[in-house]
């Protein structure tokens, strides 16, 4: 499916891991950055340090004393782990990132200039450039029957990821509201709104409004 391709929803530009999508499906990446995650490390300029095994910060990042971080990790520059965050394994967060109180990362790659600042679960996730999680919101990834998660491209279609912790695909751009509950296996387009205490899933294309009925706006531009 052309239109799943990572290069319609993402600037890998904006992201320390770039060289991993070398693949056309995003959830490829997460899948695979366990096993790839070396592969980052080994591009690092000197200006990151390993802090603890695995753990590779940047010399201008800021990490608060209550942050928890379990390797393997990289920290960009400017970055800002606060209060009470819990970084679990296989992350990579860009320059500029913000990752706010008791919000909690797992398996996942945060673009340059992502926010996740106050209350957020990313699991198992990719959150493009400039995009933005509101208060209490969530990237679930699991479901609730614990069966293979697939993205529903219609009523009738869907495609399988073989995986059965995958979270969301959040394009560059962005805008999570607060306590929404992003399902798994689902796939946002650059620049849509996602209106806080909904529950999407599937494929929303970019550029729109999505509301708590499920209704999707295209946003108006101005003149």
């Amino acid at each position: 499916m052309k239109k799943l391709h990572f290069e319609n929803y993402l600037n890998i530009e904006h992201t320390q891991a770039k060289n991993l999508f070398n693949t056309a499906y995003p959830w490829v990446v997460i899948r695979d950055l366990k096993n790839r995650f070396h592969e980052v490390v080994h591009v690092l300029g000197s200006e990151y340090k390993e802090i603890e095994k695995g753990i590779w910060i940047h010399l201008t990042a800021k990490v608060d004393k209550t942050v928890n971080i379990v390797g393997p990790c990289i920290v960009g520059a400017n970055a800002h782990l606060r209060h009470c965050a819990y970084i679990r394994e296989n992350v990579i967060i860009g320059s500029d990132v913000i990752v706010g109180n008791s919000s909690e990362l797992k398996n996942a790659i945060l673009f340059d200039k992502v926010q996740a600042p106050h209350f957020n679960y990313v699991g198992d996730s990719i959150m493009g450039y400039k995009s933005h999680i509101g208060a209490g919101s969530i990237l679930s990834n699991m479901k609730s029957n614990k069966t293979e998660v697939s993205i529903k491209l219609s009523s009738e279609e869907t495609i399988t990821t073989g995986l059965r912790k995958f979270g969301a695909i959040v394009g560059d751009e962005v805008e999570i509201g607060c306590n929404a509950v992003i399902n798994p296996g689902t796939i946002i387009g650059r620049g849509s709104m996602i209106y806080p205490l909904s529950n999407p899933r599937g494929v929303i294309p970019e550029g729109v409004i999505y509301k708590q009925d499920g209704t999707k706006v295209p946003i108006r531009k101005e003149d």
